[in-house]
């Protein structure tokens, strides 16, 4: 038997890596060709095509699945149509394939953008997965949050109808890779780290780079063993969880901890800032809590603000 990782980004590919590295068979797929970690099989499959995903689940004798196979709000803004086709219709071909081939897990990448729109009413505690969010008024602000939901209430239906057994995890803004940036977080990390090695000041000025409050922010690394610990996960009875550190920051201590490894690095950015991340509406009241990701997935990060730029500012 084998795992099956869909989508060879960096968390797909590092959650593939890590799940060879304990001795499984794993088999990682994208819609493109390309090389793999060690010890991990590459293979072609677009989650648009059920036939397809079918055949390779029943050719490779896949187990469980992590489905990380995404577009992003970038290209989403470019091509809504295909974004909607891969993120939603895409999990569905993944739950529905799950039902029909009876395995044991699915995991499903998800996303902290999904509680956004609800900040501006929630009080000043840590947010819970099960966030009051007002139908109408705090709907969705990007198409690529509105998947996301749509992929988390999916993979509650497919398990209360059908027994199919679906965990979804909220990813913090991803930090990681600077080699292929399509992130905010790696976007501004990519900006502040280039401005630096130049030698030239920067100041900030693209909205959805800014932020003012407070954010927080996760490791590539850490969103890869969150995947494992949900596979790996004996009673996952919420079934969605927050993947973060229960920290939160300023958009001067995300600068503060790139200057850390870069100290020549002069940034400025627009004071009085108003909006939250990412040009969202509202700023973030509280960190996500973060209890529940500990007690029922035995999951927590291990890697810090700091860990993260340090990491992978220097690559």
């Amino acid at each position: 038997m084998s795992t099956l990782v869909l989508g060879a980004g960096l968390i797909g590919s590092l959650t593939a890596q890590a799940l060879a590295a304990r001795g499984e068979a794993v088999i990682l797929a994208d819609v493109r060709e390309g090389p793999g970690p060690t010890h991990v099989q590459r293979a072609v499959c677009d989650v648009t095509d059920r036939s397809a995903l079918s055949s390779l689940i029943e050719q490779h004798r896949v187990s469980a699945i992590v489905h990380t196979a995404a577009l992003l709000s970038t290209a989403i803004r470019q091509d809504p149509l295909k974004g909607i086709a891969v993120n939603i219709m895409g999990t569905a071909n993944v739950l529905e394939c799950a039902r029909e081939h009876k395995l044991r897990r699915v995991v499903l990448a998800s996303s902290t953008t999904v509680t956004y729109t609800g900040f501006g009413s929630h009080a000043a505690q840590p947010i819970a997965e099960d966030l009051p969010l007002r139908l109408i008024s705090e709907r969705p602000a990007s198409i690529y949050a509105a998947c996301k939901l749509s992929g988390e209430h999916l993979g509650h239906l497919y398990h209360d109808l059908y027994g199919v057994d679906a965990v979804s995890l909220r990813y913090a803004a991803v930090l990681g890779d600077l080699g292929h940036v399509t992130s905010v977080p790696g976007r501004l990390l990519q900006t502040l780290v280039r401005a630096a090695r130049d030698g030239r000041p920067v100041h900030l000025d693209d909205p959805f780079l800014l932020w003012g409050g407070r954010e927080e922010f996760v490791d590539a690394r850490d969103c890869a063993r969150a995947n494992v610990s949900a596979l790996d996960a004996q009673a996952p009875v919420q079934r969605v969880y927050h993947i973060a550190d229960g920290q939160w920051h300023t958009l001067g201590d995300f600068v503060a901890a790139v200057q850390r490894i870069h100290p020549t690095l002069q940034a400025t950015w627009p004071q009085h800032l108003r909006t939250g991340f990412a040009g969202f509406a509202h700023q973030r009241p509280a960190p996500s809590d973060v209890r529940k990701a500990q007690q029922e997935l035995q999951f927590a990060c291990i890697y810090s603000l700091h860990d993260c730029i340090a990491h992978w500012g220097n690559t």
